[in-house]
């Protein structure tokens, strides 16, 4: 009886050492698969370095951008454009993107050349471009360089980025 009490004795012992060792061995392989998944993840070579340290400079180097402020015109445009069977009415209700203060000031201040210079572009239009998407882009592409030529001409910059159709309608 005295042999089966010892062999309890180191059974119970044994199976904490088996269970201590488990416990060792499965904080070192974590610790180790930690290492290694830093090392891969955050130290990268001499080639990740330096493109990253070009990108940084590269975007240090770069001017800021201004905000973008829009300049709404006080009226929409009304006017007629000719068509195969009658003549249509269109309506559009025009705002312009410039970027800055300054630029905003100047395209408030010359709004009536800006005015002058949009209708101008709209009237010449025609139905089959104003009824078709591509159409419309067109004529805002030409309406935004008509603008830009006018008040580059009295003005000697480039204020207006885009011309947008907030309001579009064709009877």
């Amino acid at each position: 009886m005295a042999d089966d009490a010892e062999l309890k004795v180191e059974e119970s012992g044994g199976g904490k050492k088996k269970l201590l060792i488990i416990i060792i061995l499965a904080v070192v392989i974590l610790l180790g698969g930690g290492g290694a998944a830093y090392f891969f993840l955050f130290s990268g070579g001499d080639e990740a370095q330096a493109e990253k340290a070009a990108q940084t400079t590269t975007t240090e180097k770069a001017p800021i951008k201004e905000p973008a402020l829009y300049v709404g015109m006080p009226r929409p445009f009304v006017f007629n454009v000719t068509g195969g069977q009658r003549d249509r009415l269109v309506q559009i209700k025009v705002q312009l993107l410039v970027r800055g203060n300054e630029n905003e000031d100047l395209a408030k201040k010359n709004i009536p050349l800006i005015e002058g210079t949009l209708l101008r572009t709209f009237s010449a239009a025609t139905v089959d471009q104003l009824s078709t998407p591509q159409g419309k882009d067109q004529i805002r592409d030409q309406a935004l360089s008509d603008s830009r030529k006018a008040l580059k001409d009295l003005t000697g910059k480039s204020v207006i980025e885009r011309v947008l159709f907030t309001g579009f309608v064709m009877q």
